[in-house]
C-alpha cells in the first residue's frame, strides 16, 4: 500500500506532502459542490447537519474560556486507523476521510485536509464548515490569528497532540498574544455524551508460541539490557504505541480496524512491568501467562487504563529517568515528566528492536506471503474469466478478494481497505470503492488492486496492475518503467546502514529518464501480524538506516490524470549480499510471490540483467507457490501460474534474433554489404 501521502500517520502528514507532493494535482479554482450563498443553500444529500454539535461544543468552549478548539483526526496512541470511539472529527463535521484537522471558533468552523479528500469533504460537510485546501499547523495558525483577537486562548486535548504537533503550534503562536491551552477533558467527548460508541471490549488473547519470534520475557530482558547499556542510564521506558505493546507481550485483540491491537500503555522499569489496560478483558489463562499475580521484575502488574497519567506522575517523584520516543509519544505524557527526568530519542527501544526481525520472525513472514499469493492468484484468474462478461465492479471484486483471503489458514482479515481501481479511478492512488460508489471493470481499461492480509504469522501487502486487452504503447512503456524501478531497487547491492532515502531514487530513475514520476513514497515497513505500515522502516527521510532483518515494501508507480494508474508493490527482506570482495553489503529478497502482467511488459525496454532477475523471481514463484496450488488441487490456478511465469529471456532473444535475421536478409537482397 502506497505510503505517502495517503499512508501517513497523523503526525507525518506535513512531512509526507512536503516530500513528494500530492499523488494527483487538483484544481484549486474548482467550484465547491456546495452552494452556501443561496437561501436555502444547495447541499448534496450526503451532507451531515452539524449545527447541534457545534452549538454544544461552543458552549463547552465558553465554559473552559477558550476562543478556539482544535480537533485532530487521531486517537491517544497515534494509530494509523482509528476506532469508532475516537472518530471525533467525523462526529463534529460529518467528514469521514482518514486525514484532516478541524478548528472551531465562537463564530466559524474550518476543516483542513489534503487534495485526496476535497471533493469528499464538500459532499459530507454542511455550510457551517469552511474547507481549507491546505495541511499542517502553519495555515491553521494563520487562520487563527485572523479569527481570534489578541489575548485569545486556543484549546486542545493533549492526548491527541504528539510532541511534534504541540511544538509546531506552540512555536507558531509565540509572540502573537494568543495562548495554546492544554485541556485535559476532551470537549468533543463532553458534548458527544452517551451517543459516543463504547470502548471495544473484546478479549485480549495470547499469540501462540509458533507465531512469535521470542517470548515476552526475552523481549523485556532485551529492552532492560538496552536500558542498562545506555550512557544516560534510564530507569524506565514508557510506551504508548499499540503495536509496540502488542509485540512486546505477544498479545493481540481487535480494538483498531485492520490492526490486531488493544488500548493500553506500558511503564517498563528496571524492576517492574506495569500494563495499563482494561483488566476485565483477560481470561485466567492470559493472566497466568503474564504472571500477573506476583510483583517481581518478571511479573506484569495490571493497572486500569484510565490511571496511566496519575501513575506516570507518581513514578516521576523518585530518582528516575524515563526513556520515551518523541516521534510516538503524546504531549499529555511528555508534559508530566520533568525535563531533568526524561530521556528523549526519536524512537523508543521497542520500536527500533521490533523493526529488525529475528530468523524465526523472518521465516514466519515468508510463510505468510507464500499463502497470501494463493488468494491473489485465485482472484486474478477469476477476473480473467469474469471481467469480459461485464459483471464485475471495483467493490464486488474487492469483496471477493477479501473473501478469498479469509479462507486462508491463520487468516485474521484484511490488513487495510482494499484499493480496487479501474481506469481513471486508478489515477487516484489512494482510491477505494464503496458499495454506493464504484466503477465497472472493463477489459479495455487498466486495473490496479492493492491489498493485504493479516495472518497469525505475518502481515502482507501487495499491488498488481493488469490489462486484459490491448494496452496502448504509452501504457506498456509506463508499466515497464515502473517494473524496471521495482527490479532495480530490489536487486540493488548497497553498504550496510545506508539510509533508505539514499536508495529511493533507483526506483524512480527509469521514470525520471523520460520525464515521469510518482507522488508517493517508495516503501514502508511491515509487521508480524501487526501494522501494514510499520514505522520507522522504508525509504523516507525519517526511516532507520537499512539493516539485515528489516522488511520493507518496494512500490514505484505512475499515475496519468483521468486515465489510468500503475503501481507494482512487493514486500522484501533486507539480507546480506554476496560480493566479489569482502565487506558488509546488503540487498533485498522479495517475499511477495505473484507474477506481473506479461501483457503490459515491453521486453525491449529491459536489460539482459533485468530479464535475468525477473526470470529468477519467476522461478522462485514456481518453486514456492506452485506446490501450494497443487496441494490444494487448484489446477486452473496452477496452470495460470505456469503460463505467467514462463521465462522472458528466450522469447526476447528469439525476437531479437529474428529481427536481426530479417534486417540482414533485406540488406543482402538490396545488394548492400553487411
Amino acid at each position: 500500500m502506497a505510503w505517502a501521502p495517503w499512508g501517513c500517520w497523523p503526525w507525518l502528514v506535513l512531512l509526507c506532502v512536503c516530500a513528494w507532493g500530492h499523488a494527483k494535482p487538483v484544481d484549486l479554482r474548482r467550484e465547491d459542490v456546495r452552494n452556501c450563498s443561496t437561501k436555502p443553500p444547495y447541499l448534496p444529500v450526503t451532507v451531515v447537519n452539524s449545527t447541534e454539535q457545534l452549538t454544544a461544543l461552543r458552549q463547552q468552549m465558553q465554559t473552559h474560556n477558550v476562543s478556539a478548539y482544535i480537533i485532530p483526526n487521531t486517537d491517544a496512541h497515534m494509530s494509523e486507523y482509528i476506532g469508532e470511539h475516537d472518530k471525533r472529527l467525523t462526529w463534529i463535521t460529518g467528514f469521514t476521510g482518514s486525514s484532516g484537522t478541524a478548528v472551531v471558533t465562537i463564530g466559524k468552523a474550518g476543516l483542513w485536509t489534503d487534495s485526496r479528500y476535497w471533493i469528499q469533504a464538500e459532499q459530507e460537510m454542511d455550510c457551517n464548515w469552511e474547507l481549507h485546501k491546505e495541511v499542517g499547523s502553519g495555515p491553521i495558525v494563520n487562520w487563527l490569528l485572523n479569527e481570534i483577537p489578541a489575548g485569545g486562548r486556543v484549546g486542545f486535548d493533549p492526548l491527541l497532540f504528539s510532541i511534534g504537533t504541540w511544538e509546531s503550534y506552540d512555536m507558531a503562536l509565540q509572540g502573537s498574544h494568543r495562548e495554546l491551552v492544554s485541556i485535559t477533558a476532551n470537549l468533543v467527548d463532553l458534548v458527544w455524551g452517551s451517543e459516543r460508541p463504547p470502548v471495544p471490549n473484546q478479549p485480549i488473547y495470547v499469540l501462540q508460541e509458533p507465531f512469535t519470534g521470542s517470548t515476552w520475557q526475552e523481549k523485556v530482558s532485551n529492552i532492560r539490557s538496552q536500558m542498562q547499556k545506555h550512557r544516560k542510564a534510564p530507569t524506565a521506558v514508557f510506551l504508548s504505541m499499540l503495536d509496540e505493546i502488542a509485540w512486546l507481550f505477544n498479545l493481540r485483540s481487535s480494538d483498531i480496524p485492520y490492526n490486531p491491537f488493544f488500548y493500553s500503555y506500558v511503564l517498563l522499569t528496571d524492576s517492574s512491568i506495569r500494563l495499563f489496560v482494561n483488566k476485565s478483558r483477560f481470561n485466567s489463562e492470559t493472566l497466568q501467562y503474564l504472571n500477573s499475580s506476583c510483583t517481581g521484575p518478571m511479573c506484569v502488574q495490571l493497572e486500569d487504563y484510565s490511571q496511566v497519567r496519575d501513575s506516570l506522575q507518581d513514578y516521576t517523584s523518585g530518582a528516575v529517568r524515563i526513556w520515551i520516543g518523541t516521534s510516538n509519544t503524546m504531549y499529555a505524557f511528555y508534559k508530566l515528566i520533568p525535563k531533568d527526568k526524561v530521556l528523549t530519542e526519536t524512537y523508543s527501544p521497542v520500536m527500533t528492536t521490533k523493526a529488525v526481525k529475528n530468523s524465526k520472525e523472518q521465516a514466519l513472514l515468508r510463510a505468510s506471503h507464500v499463502r497470501d499469493a494463493v488468494p491473489v492468484i485465485r482472484y486474478l484468474v477469476w477476473l480473467e474469466k469474469n471481467v469480459p462478461k461485464g459483471t464485475v465492479n471495483e467493490f464486488s471484486g474487492a469483496e471477493l478478494l477479501d473473501k478469498f483471503r479469509r479462507e486462508e489458514q491463520f487468516s485474521s482479515g484484511p490488513s487495510f481497505q482494499t484499493i480496487s481501481a479501474s481506469g481513471l479511478n486508478a489515477a487516484l492512488a489512494h482510491y477505494s470503492p464503496s458499495k454506493e460508489l464504484h466503477r465497472k471493470l472493463s477489459s479495455d481499461e487498466m486495473y490496479l488492486v492493492d491489498s493485504g492480509g493479516q495472518y497469525w504469522d505475518g502481515t502482507t501487502d501487495i499491488t498488481r496492475t493488469v490489462h486484459w486487452s490491448t494496452p496502448s504503447a504509452f501504457q506498456k512503456e509506463a508499466y515497464t518503467r515502473v517494473l524496471i524501478g521495482n527490479i532495480d531497487l530490489s536487486r540493488l547491492i548497497f553498504p550496510a546502514a545506508t539510509s533508505g532515502l539514499m536508495l529511493e531514487a533507483f526506483a524512480r530513475k527509469a521514470l525520471w529518464n523520460v520525464g515521469l514520476n510518482y507522488g508517493h513514497g517508495t516503501g514502508h515497513g511491515i509487521g508480524n501480524f501487526l501494522c501494514v505500515h510499520e514505522w520507522p522502516v522504508g525509504f523516507h527521510s525519517s526511516s532507520l538506516a537499512m539493516n539485515k532483518g528489516m522488511f520493507t515494501s518496494i512500490e514505484p508507480g505512475y499515475y496519468k490524470d483521468d486515465e489510468f494508474g500503475i503501481r507494482l508493490e512487493d514486500v522484501a527482506l533486507v539480507v546480506e549480499a554476496k560480493t566479489k570482495y569482502p565487506g558488509t553489503y546488503l540487498t533485498f529478497e522479495v517475499v511477495s510471490l505473484v507474477p506481473y502482467d506479461r501483457n503490459l511488459i515491453d521486453v525491449n525496454l529491459l536489460s539482459p540483467e533485468q530479464i535475468q532477475y525477473l526470470n529468477r523471481y519467476y522461478q522462485t514463484i514456481r518453486e514456492k507457490v506452485g506446490p501450494e496450488l497443487q496441494r490444494r488441487q487448484l489446477t486452473e490456478e496452477f496452470e495460470w501460474l505456469q503460463k505467467h511465469t514462463e521465462p522472458l529471456s528466450a522469447r526476447a532473444s528469439r525476437t531479437t534474433f529474428l529481427t536481426s535475421l530479417f534486417v540482414i536478409s533485406t540488406l543482402t537482397i538490396l545488394g548492400l554489404n553487411v
